[in-house]
């Protein structure tokens, strides 16, 4: 199964919230569970910042800059074990696969969501804030924006904020479900963000200053806060 996160507004908490699925899959599912990062962020929020990354002296992980994007860019001759390769262990049940140096080259990118589907173990893909308004199809997309409306399931992020939903309705994907981060002072509900969304919210977090405070001190994969392990339990 893949699961992507996505946003059409920028600082709604996407690499949090495809972090904690992540987590959260990678404990309950017997296989553990895959990260796969085309935002560059995830790292930092799972207490790896790409100066302190496990893969620097190997080669690999987050400070080597090796990842997906060297992958999509090797072309048909990448080999078979290459993904293998590059993934980092974060925690029990739970790897990375950085997002690398380069671009996200979206000539390929079919063929990746082919291989996160045939994997034994969920893989959840942060596709960061996506910007394509026209169809795909027209050479716009990269890989990330392939990723994110591919995926078994394509979870939009979002506040309730009357401008991120006006650029909902203006991107060319569409979600299966939404998951909707919570916070006072919106006049928007959860019936505009249906609206606007064409899916319907499937999870809802609440704005937790205990969620800021785990991400900003790198504590989040090891203490991962009881609001998100609720609001997502759903989710996936």
């Amino acid at each position: 199964m893949l699961i992507s996160c996505w946003s059409a507004k920028g600082g709604v908490g996407t690499t949090v919230v495809a972090a904690s699925l992540g987590l959260v899959l990678g404990k309950r599912t017997p296989g553990g569970a895959l990260l796969a990062d085309f935002a560059g962020d995830l790292p930092f929020v799972l207490g790896l910042p790409s100066h302190e990354g496990s893969g620097a002296a190997s080669g690999v992980g987050p400070a080597s800059g090796l990842g997906l994007a060297g992958w999509l860019a090797a072309g048909p001759t990448v080999p078979a074990d290459a993904l293998g390769r590059l993934e980092v262990p974060i925690a029990a049940g739970l790897g990375l696969l950085p997002r690398g140096a380069g671009i996200l080259a979206a000539d390929r990118a079919e063929v990746l969501v082919a291989l996160f589907e045939q994997l034994p173990r969920p893989v959840v893909a942060d596709c960061g804030l996506l910007r394509c308004v026209e169809p795909f199809g027209d050479g716009s997309a990269d890989a990330a924006e392939v990723v994110a409306r591919s995926a078994t399931r394509s979870l939009l992020v979002t506040r309730p904020c009357a401008l991120a939903l006006e650029r909902v309705r203006r991107l060319a994907c569409r979600p299966t479900g939404v998951v909707l981060v919570r916070e006072p002072g919106h006049r928007c509900g959860r019936a505009d963000v249906e609206e606007a969304a064409g899916a319907p919210v499937v999870a809802v977090v609440e704005s937790d200053p205990d969620v800021s405070r785990a991400v900003d001190s790198g504590l989040l994969a090891d203490r991962l806060p009881g609001t998100l392990v609720r609001g997502l339990r759903n989710a996936a």
